[in-house]
């Protein structure tokens, strides 16, 4: 069974990585190293599903990649030139095996594999309105739903039938689906979530991340437009855009935290944006200080950005120990007490008798940022500032970001002088929404049609959760069923 490091509780999750290729002899094998490459999107299960002109062939399992496609012995049971692989973090539905994507089903025309990331918010009335048709639920998550309105539309062609199902679909979508001759990639009309596509020799590949395409040494052509369906075929690759054209509203915190730094996302570098962040961060929050210290390991781009407008030293005054996992189980009561120092322990050379401006990316519950200044004081600093690089959390994300409900919010309960005092420091700055934004290119906040998606900071969505609005009841899964995780 999956247990979650307690001290991982305190940060926004990534939600899932989808990676796709058609026309490549090792198809599987080049999935396998590009979720590899995405696992920082989702380290709960991996799964791929391969085709050979004959036969689907499917390896889903829970844990990381490489646990379950270290072997060669899996690989070379998932022959084909085509493939879509998933690396999943539950936004919807329990950690189950059942729930490992790729989904795969038996249709009218064929066999179809679909990968998601994202999240649908109309996901559960749609649910009851399929379960009402007679449609009979495998799993508990949301993908789920994409595939059982191909199967009942009455369109004759995939691509019709994908198209109906997602005029029907509301929330933010990233796809990768594979049919006995294509590979789709698809995109939300608001482009939500990120999709690239790229090309290694003759091959097409979709990525969620351009960092996908590197550890395969293919070459990133574009990424994939809000609302387009890309086509990979023998015949190569077709663009489709059944929607109407609508202003994209991408994810900001792809920016601040989820994208791995060496990615380019919608044309701008992750680690380049981040040291802009922080730049923007300091010229907006300085204070005199002897050291800035980023919170490893995703706060140190900011960091670098902040230190180097501040003209104040970077160090790292914090040390991440990379060998604990997400899954690390505490042998015994009596260690509980080590808590956040089995992830991160102080640098007591760099701290003692210093004045510290700690950045990190974000505050959620605040029980991390809470030990780890504590940590950093008994490691003898005078004074601590905390610096983060993104605007006070308030509000959850229904878009497939795994965030506690509002009341858990620490920025939701208090002002920022009371968070100051509960985690401990002498101050506490969060960069201003219009200081994001200049730092990703733009000249500051269009409140009347916001650039991006920044649901989380302003409580602005843009798409009306659905599922969300109702009683409690309304999110409630479905499936009485539960079963052994393992």
């Amino acid at each position: 069974m999956l247990t979650t490091h307690p001290f991982d509780d305190d940060h926004l999750r990534e939600e899932c990585g989808v990676f796709g290729i058609f026309g490549h002899p090792e198809a599987a094998a080049h999935v396998a190293l590009g979720l590899h490459a995405l696992q920082h999107r989702g380290q709960e299960a991996a799964g791929i599903v391969a085709f050979d002109g004959d036969s689907f062939h499917n390896h889903r399992g829970l844990g990381h990649v490489e646990d379950n496609f270290g072997n060669e012995s899996v690989i070379r049971k998932l022959k084909g030139s085509m493939a879509v692989g998933h690396v999943r973090y539950s936004t919807t539905g329990e950690t189950l095996l059942r729930n490992v994507q790729p989904l795969f089903a038996e249709m009218e025309f064929g066999g179809l594999a679909l990968g998601h990331n994202g999240n649908l918010t109309n996901a559960m009335a749609l649910r009851r309105q399929l379960v009402r048709r007679g449609c009979l639920f495998q799993s508990t998550t949301d993908t789920e739903v994409i595939i059982h309105l191909i199967a009942i539309s009455l369109y004759s062609t995939v691509e019709d039938r994908l198209i109906d199902a997602l005029r029907q679909i509301e929330g933010a979508y990233s796809l990768v689906a594979a049919t006995t001759d294509a590979v789709f990639g698809v995109r939300d009309p608001l482009g939500i979530r990120p999709l690239c596509l790229g090309r290694l020799d003759k091959a097409w590949i979709l990525a969620s991340e351009s960092c996908a395409l590197d550890i395969i040494g293919a070459e990133f052509v574009r990424d994939v437009e809000p609302g387009e369906i890309v086509v990979l075929t023998n015949d190569g690759i077709r663009s489709v855009k059944p929607f109407i054209k609508r202003a994209s509203r991408f994810c900001i915190f792809e920016y601040i935290y989820f994208a791995r730094p060496d990615s380019v996302v919608e044309g701008t570098s992750v680690y380049e944006a981040r040291k802009r962040i922080g730049s923007e961060l300091a010229r907006e929050s300085r204070v005199d200080a002897d050291v800035v210290v980023p919170v490893p390991d995703s706060g140190v781009p900011a960091a670098i950005g902040f230190a180097a407008a501040a003209n104040i030293p970077f160090e790292l005054g914090i040390i991440r120990n990379h060998y604990v996992g997400r899954t690390f189980i505490q042998p015994t009561d009596s260690v509980r007490h080590t808590g956040v120092k089995m992830k991160h322990n102080a640098n007591r050379a760099t701290l003692a008798g210093k004045r510290v401006i700690l950045v990190d990316d974000s505050i959620v519950r605040g029980t991390t940022s809470r030990k780890i200044v504590e940590m950093v004081r008994q490691a003898g600093a005078t004074e601590v500032h905390m610096r983060i690089s993104s605007p006070p959390t308030t509000h959850s994300c229904y878009f497939g970001i795994d965030t506690p409900e509002r009341e858990k919010l620490l920025a939701a309960r208090y002002d920022v002088e009371g968070m100051a005092k509960l985690i401990g420091v002498d101050s506490l700055a969060f960069i201003s929404i219009d200081g994001l934004y200049r730092a990703v290119g733009e000249p500051g906040r269009n409140g009347a049609e916001p650039q991006f998606c920044d649901a989380c900071f302003t409580g602005d969505y843009p798409v009306e959760p659905t599922d969300y609005n109702g009683a409690k009841s309304d999110t409630k899964q479905l499936s009485l069923l539960t079963e052994d995780s393992h």
